[in-house]
């Protein structure tokens, strides 16, 4: 997990190497820092997408497109492709 102070010392660091540059042992500790949020965000993303569940329409088509041809009957051309 990424704590407040995680992000507060990502932003110190980021500001600090534009500045004046970065120590060996504070350019480990960004790097470090980075990994651990892009693992956290993408951990997020995954937990999200993990949670999706596809429900398909009530009106849609084989073909996968809901055309609304049961509002207008027999002039819709949906099914002629």
């Amino acid at each position: 997990m990424i704590t407040k102070e995680d992000i507060d010392r990502i932003n110190f660091l980021a500001r600090k190497s534009k500045k004046d540059g970065l120590t060996e042992e504070e350019k480990e500790e960004q790097k470090r820092l980075r990994r651990k949020y892009i693992d956290w965000i993408k951990y997020q993303v995954k937990t999200q997408l993990d949670s999706i569940e596809i429900v398909e329409k009530n009106n849609a088509h084989e073909h996968g497109h809901d055309c609304g041809c049961h509002k207008h009957g027999s002039d819709c051309d949906c099914h002629k492709h």
